[in-house]
């Protein structure tokens, strides 16, 4: 059996600078790699919700000229309980969960909508027209709806 003195025992306490800027600069690295994700968690939630609202609006377009009828696409912004209306003419209705939607017509400026919103493709190809915001937070993803085409562009605005 080893003995020991109570001058090997505090020498054996305690950690090393080495240690301790070994442990630091591991901590530093596993900041740099997990800080940016977590700014972005719900990117992924307003992506989805655009890109829905987008096809919505392309399928309407493609489907209103195959058929040869007006067809509508409606946006309800949160906190918007949607009324029953007639569903002749419905192609679909995008309900947003936790985005502000603003929009204007092509003659008007863009306001922030506390009601449906209603974008409607004729057979011809054309369409009311307007643009649509979608905002949440600090992103902002704007849908243009061309009223002689009725082409949907999309672009983010900074």
């Amino acid at each position: 059996m080893t003995r020991t003195s109570a001058a090997d025992i505090r020498h054996l306490r305690g950690f090393t600078l080495l240690e301790l800027l070994m442990v630091l600069g591991i901590l530093a690295m596993m900041a740099t790699l997990i800080g940016p994700g977590l700014n972005s968690l719900d990117s992924p939630s307003f992506n989805a919700q655009v890109r829905e609202a987008s096809s919505l609006l392309n399928y309407a377009r493609r489907r209103s000229v195959v058929e040869g009828q007006m067809l509508r696409v409606e946006f309800v912004p949160a906190g918007v309980v949607p009324e029953s209306s007639d569903s002749a003419g419905l192609a679909g209705r995008w309900v947003s969960t936790d985005m502000e939607l603003w929009f204007a017509a092509s003659t008007e400026r863009s306001q922030r909508q506390e009601s449906v919103v209603s974008v409607s493709f004729f057979p011809e190809g054309g369409s009311t027209g307007g643009e649509l915001s979608f905002r949440q937070g600090v992103r902002q993803r704007i849908l243009t709806v061309d009223p002689f085409s009725g082409r949907v562009s999309a672009r983010n605005e900074d």
